[in-house]
């Protein structure tokens, strides 16, 4: 890729998945940024972050990446290789950005037509599912969607609900994406034991996080970008400091790209590997559910 990758894909040497049942790891339920809190209390933080940064999330992404996320959102559903008829869940997609790439990538398959393949049937049968457990943002999202004109044919699901515990069926879903959501949550463990539960045999696990930088000398440039000009930037444009201060601390907190890995793979999910883009800026980790 342009903006600079480096992909790994981890054997079953380092990282075998133990057995079909997932086993917990130890989770990071105490921390919200840097602070030590309860989980009650991480729960009830976080909330209010996206409760106060809903209104400009999107805008924000736009100004801190200087437009990249809208690369990398691009290169996550490449991947996903959407396809018509296809049941997807877009787990902290709220604002609805991931959702509606899926969509167009979609709309394109149909543009070039499938054989033997009866395009109204398959119109009928694509779900995408937002899910996100904050209302404000789904707010914003359906508000997109509107002005987007997508999901008026009953395509797109607005969801709320917890990515702990899903709502979903087992074995209900062909697609999973989660994009900067997972470093939120309460029980990292869940939220992956969930995604392998509602995905068919077949169906592919893929999370966009901010990550570890490893380059020395763009790492001390990352931190500094991170700590001294994304809280600013809050401040002046969202008048919200301290949100996107706990940001920039709770990419700190989160696993390195190989102990995220770890965790994927011990949730049952096999053939896992990671795609670092700008320097490990931010990671694409992906698995399937076999």
């Amino acid at each position: 890729m342009a903006l600079g990758s480096v992909s790994r894909r981890l054997g079953t040497k380092l990282f075998p998945a133990l057995s079909s049942t997932p086993r917990l790891l130890h989770s990071h339920a105490t921390s919200f940024g840097f602070k030590h809190v309860n989980e009650e209390e991480k729960a009830r933080m976080v909330g209010d972050v996206f409760t106060s940064v809903a209104s400009s999330y999107d805008f924000m992404n736009d100004l801190m990446s200087v437009g990249l996320h809208r690369l990398w959102k691009d290169r996550l559903v490449s991947k996903l290789n959407p396809f018509p008829g296809m049941k997807h869940l877009d787990v902290a997609g709220g604002t609805g950005d991931v959702a509606f790439r899926i969509l167009d990538s979609i709309n394109k398959v149909k543009l070039r037509g499938l054989q033997g393949v009866s395009q109204d049937t398959l119109e009928a049968e694509t779900q995408i599912n937002v899910c996100d457990i904050n209302p404000k943002m789904l707010n914003v999202g359906r508000q997109r969607a509107s002005e987007k004109g997508f999901g008026e044919d009953g395509s797109l699901v607005w969801v709320e609900g917890n990515a702990e515990s899903l709502s979903f069926q087992n074995d209900s879903m062909d697609g999973y994406t989660i994009a900067f959501g997972i470093r939120n949550v309460t029980h990292i463990e869940k939220v992956l034991s969930e995604a392998h539960r509602v995905l068919k045999s077949g169906g592919r696990f893929l999370c966009l996080e901010l990550s570890h930088v490893g380059i020395p000398i763009f790492k001390d440039l990352y931190d500094y970008y991170s700590f001294s000009v994304i809280p600013y930037m809050g401040e002046l444009v969202a008048g919200d400091r301290e949100s996107y201060q706990y940001l920039v601390e709770s990419i700190r907190r989160f696993p390195s790209q190989e102990k995220f890995a770890s965790m994927i793979a011990d949730a049952g999910f096999q053939k896992v590997e990671y795609e670092n883009l700008v320097g490990g800026v931010v990671s694409i980790h992906s698995g399937l559910k076999i």
